[in-house]
């Protein structure tokens, strides 16, 4: 086992970027056309390779960031000051802060146990609460978490029943499916990340998909600052610099070459720790259901109470091993507290005992037998 200079065992990262060797090409080809802005080849490239994976009509338009795809999705649906959205309240800030942004309010709607996601039964009591009270939600945004897909099917029944529009915020699931479908395809708008931690990367960047090429030209208008058509520099209306530069995209064209690969090397991580603690007891494992196939960005397993996760989360970080709690709940951060919120418990439940294990798709095996080798030893 390597060690640093410090003497500490060499650090094993919760989710690290991996490279191909072929981003360094279509950056080079950005650098030699003099490409060195928020559009070019690259851009389009990247753009058509994500429509060709996920096909089902999808267009998609590629920004800065998740959270400006889910910011520009709601200005797409006309949210502003005053309105309501529903969001899952396990789930990464970056959710939810766009509707801040947005000048609406957030509320929050707890999980159901089978995939950690929007619960649709919390999900129906909250519309019809929110109805009751005269303020019909004007959106719902659904998230993929750990690239586990939601309750599809009841979601969106519910979403149609009540003519909600849904956005699906697929930042942890591109590769991930619902009975065969891509998930990022199921939203009337869904959204995709390609942070430094996701299944591919372009060090930073999103993605907003539509369902129609008009939104998608409508998405890139807004995104690089909504400038009026002609040579001057005219302005009808607010619009944002959320547009991803082309060296960037260069880097996401290189990953889309290998997207499958990663997604089989995360999926065998999850076995591979399945297989070795399967035995304990006080361990459970975030499973499949039926015609559900996670991308597995993270192979997320709870323990029996919090005190177990916690003894184990501060061992492996002892050991130089980068694991994190599950995404704290909305309702208990600090920022989101006095929201209003339709609670049955889990979501607080699943962070108390739930812990994401080390899921890079460039872990060896070494590394993680040294994970579960430390897990093993917690439990004698």
């Amino acid at each position: 086992m390597t060690k640093n200079d410090s003497g500490l065992k060499s650090k094993i990262w919760l989710s690290a970027p991996h490279m191909s060797g072929h981003e360094q090409d279509f950056i080079n080809l950005a650098f030699s056309t003099n490409w060195i802005a928020p559009l070019g080849p690259n851009v389009d490239g990247f753009e058509s390779d994500l429509e060709l994976y996920l096909g089902n009509e999808s267009h998609v338009a590629v920004l800065s960031s998740g959270t400006a795809a889910i910011h520009v999705a709601l200005k797409l649906l006309n949210i502003t000051q005053g309105d309501e959205v529903l969001c899952q309240t396990k789930t990464f800030v970056a959710s939810v802060n766009p509707v801040i942004y947005a000048g609406a309010t957030p509320i929050f709607v707890d999980s159901e146990s089978e995939t950690w996601n929007m619960c649709p039964v919390m999900l129906e009591k909250a519309i019809l609460d929110r109805i009751e009270k005269g303020k019909k939600p004007k959106a719902i945004i659904a998230i993929n978490l750990y690239g586990m897909p939601y309750k599809v099917t009841e979601i969106h029944a519910i979403a149609k029943k009540h003519q909600i529009a849904v956005i699906e915020d697929s930042a942890e699931a591109l590769g991930s499916k619902y009975h065969s479908q891509p998930c990022g395809t199921f939203g009337d708008f869904s959204i995709l990340s390609f942070n430094g931690n996701k299944i591919i990367t372009t060090s930073g960047g999103g993605a907003l998909v539509s369902r129609n090429i008009k939104n998608k030209k409508r998405t890139v208008f807004l995104a690089t600052q909504a400038k009026d058509p002609g040579i001057e520099y005219s302005h009808s209306e607010i619009g944002y610099n959320y547009r991803m530069s082309n060296i960037l995209a260069g880097i996401g064209r290189g990953q889309m070459q290998v997207l499958d690969n990663r997604i089989s090397a995360r999926r065998a991580n999850f076995d591979y720790y399945k297989k070795a603690l399967h035995y304990i007891s006080e361990i459970e494992f975030l499973t499949e259901p039926d015609n559900y196939y996670s991308n597995r960005w993270l192979t997320a397993i709870l323990f029996v109470n919090k005190e177990i996760r916690d003894g184990i989360l501060n061992t492996l970080i002892s050991e130089n091993i980068e694991a994190r709690p599950s995404w704290k709940p909305m309702h208990q951060q600090p920022i989101y507290k006095n929201y209003p919120n339709y609670l049955n418990g889990i979501a607080d439940n699943l962070f108390d005992r739930g812990l994401c294990l080390p899921s890079g798709s460039n872990l060896s095996n070494m590394e993680l037998d040294r994970v579960i080798q430390v897990i093993k030893n917690y439990f004698g």
